[in-house]
């Protein structure tokens, strides 16, 4: 199949613009629960529709006292936390256009997506990300006004609006139409700088709209359940900002979770429990490693081996039955399953919380047989795939059946075309209007509504679509961040030891590098250090030789946000050669075939 059309969910149009419903649903429903939020305590505590409409209000009035008008653009540099909902939602409400920024950001980083887009106010989260923005602050002429979270700017901003009359904001809300820009989002390239990706509250109405009416059954845990999800994805992030518009939107109560790691993330899941999650497949890669590791310590490394298998198997058979192609798990796969259950799954999902049943996953590919995994557990994930451009999800598993290692069907409204060398094109209301002052890259990309997305694809006979490649370079982790790998091998090559440098790091959890070494030079640096002559075994093993090479990782680190770093590498003993078949004749790296036959390198820098 080379296309795939899937029916739009719903006929209505949007209207107004995103931050209408917020005002809606305190109308309406005002005692209705809208959001968690962590008080000084550490506890979680409600925040109504009214509460939340209010404030809102407020800050809106600030905004508007502060300087910011309608068509401005604003940057948010924070992790995912409560304010940056409000601060979405106040701006979206005076119609300005929000900048999200990464707060691991580097300086450079922040001057190009505040200049390139004319930003004249920034909120930021704390003390370091204003004195990131201050080394920078003369060369951004446009940027007025620059509001810290955590010195108090929301209150210093309620307090600067107070004196609004409220028909002052809505005279600017409903202003707002679907075409009105919400946000711009900046993306990695494969070459320059980064480019601002141009998204309209259309675009974010049509894809959440579209998400809660087709996926809804799947945010609770059981039928008839208050839905509720926790969002510790990246704001910064088009998914995280997604979850955000789609939680408000379909009254689905969410709390904030601004640190990914597990020491942070587990005990809040546990405290928020929540009905359904929203994940990159990192996540579900760190519960599945940390059951593992709990049962290795405990001793009980072979019957949890064993659940896996169990669990993986029984998967299997339910999906073979959901396509017509089985009868399902056998009495005796039952027995061992149900077994599982109380000894391994059950403490899988307590992990996550314990209401758990459903989750979605995109930002990067998920292993076939992790998705499997967690399915026999008792959590179903359904994968996707979207990029910025595409407002998020693109394509989906539908609820009633999952097809595991493909990214689903086009969702409702949206037309998946592979063109002749393989790419993905799609074609949708989710579909971004274009990059941000760049018409040449706009142009190479957007083709009349079509987005050329730059990955490769195939479509099976029921319209399922598996991801294949990448037309560019770009490295996509496993967390979901964008790489672009040449400024980062361009530099760690710029050491006088280092010949070649491959950064390696998708669909993995970090970002990783095989670095191989020039003979002569080596040969001189050992001869002025007075070291005998090694063996290339026993070269790359030399510590002070490590200590080089990582000095040059560590100069290339200081170009990119902690995010896209090299966390780690791996000196080989012999060069990339064309005769190897790892080089191109213009001595270009071949990296598919360099990763394959650096297979066994390669799982070694993610191990441990």
């Amino acid at each position: 199949m080379r296309e795939f059309t899937n029916p739009p969910a719903t006929s209505a149009p949007p209207v107004g613009g995103l931050a209408d419903v917020v005002f809606e649903h305190a109308r309406t429903d005002p005692l209705h629960i809208a959001l968690g939020r962590k008080d000084t305590t550490g506890q979680w505590r409600d925040v109504t529709a009214a509460e939340f409409r209010d404030e809102v209000l407020a800050l809106a009035k600030g905004l508007l006292a502060g300087g910011v008008r309608f068509g401005d653009r604003v940057a948010v540099m924070s992790r995912t936390r409560y304010e940056w909902t409000l601060f979405d939602f106040a701006l979206w409400t005076i119609g300005a256009q929000v900048v999200p920024v990464y707060p691991t950001s580097s300086a450079e980083q922040c001057f190009w997506m505040l200049y390139d887009a004319e930003v004249s106010a920034a909120v930021v989260e704390h003390e370091d990300h204003a004195m990131t923005i201050a080394t920078v602050i003369d060369r951004l002429p446009q940027l007025r006004r620059l509001w810290q979270l955590d010195s108090g700017c929301v209150q210093e901003l309620y307090d600067a609006g107070a004196h609004l009359d409220d028909e002052v904001v809505h005279r600017h809300r409903q202003a707002v139409t679907p075409d009105s820009v919400a946000t711009v989002i900046y993306t990695s390239g494969t070459t320059g700088r980064p480019k601002g990706c141009v998204l309209s509250h259309g675009n974010f109405m049509f894809e959440a709209d579209t998400v809660l009416e087709r996926w809804e059954p799947v945010f609770h845990s059981r039928k008839g359940d208050e839905a509720s999800t926790l969002l510790f994805l990246p704001l910064a992030h088009v998914f995280g900002r997604m979850v955000e518009v789609a939680a408000i939107r379909g009254r689905v109560r969410f709390g904030h979770q601004p640190q990914l790691h597990a020491a942070a993330l587990l005990p809040d899941l546990a405290a928020f429990r929540p009905t359904f999650i929203l994940a990159v497949p990192y996540i579900f890669e760190k519960v599945f490693n940390a059951a593992r590791r709990k049962a290795e310590k405990e001793g009980r490394s072979g019957p949890f081996e064993k659940a896996v298998d169990i669990a993986v198997k029984y998967a299997e058979a339910l999906e073979a039955k959901a396509w017509g192609l089985g009868p399902g798990p056998s009495a005796g796969l039952r027995v061992q399953h149900q077994m599982f259950d109380k000894l391994v799954y059950a403490k899988v999902r307590a992990a996550m919380g314990g209401r758990i049943r459903n989750a979605m996953s995109g930002g990067s590919g998920m292993d076939r047989r992790l998705g499997l995994f967690f399915a026999g557990a008792g959590v179903q994930i359904y994968e996707g795939y979207g990029l910025t451009e595409s407002t998020a999800a693109a394509t989906a598993n539908p609820p009633e059946r999952t097809r595991y290692g493909t990214v689903g069907q086009a969702i409702p409204g949206v037309t998946v075309h592979i063109g002749d060398d393989g790419e993905i094109w799609l074609n949708g209301g989710n579909v971004f209007q274009g990059y941000l002052n760049n018409p040449k890259a706009t142009d190479e990309t957007l083709h009349d509504g079509w987005l050329a997305t730059g990955d490769l694809g195939s479509l099976d006979e029921d319209g399922y679509l598996t991801i294949t490649g990448r037309k560019k370079e770009i490295l996509v982790t496993s967390g979901g961040k964008s790489v672009s790998p040449g400024v980062l091998e361009e530099r760690v090559r710029e050491h006088p030891l280092v010949n070649q440098c491959i950064v390696v790091g998708n669909d993995r959890p970090y970002i990783a590098a095989l670095v191989t070494l020039d003979p002569e030079a080596v040969e001189h640096w050992l001869l002025m250090r007075d070291k005998p002559r090694l063996s290339p075994a026993d070269l790359v093993r030399d510590p002070d030789l490590e200590t080089e090479v990582r000095r040059a990782v560590v100069a290339a680190n200081t170009l990119v946000s902690q995010a896209e770093s090299i966390r780690t590498f791996r000196i080989l003993a012999q060069p990339f050669t064309e005769e190897h078949g790892l080089l191109t004749p213009s001595l270009k790296l071949k990296r598919k075939a360099i990763e394959k036959a650096y297979d066994t390198e390669v799982e070694a820098l993610y191990r441990g």
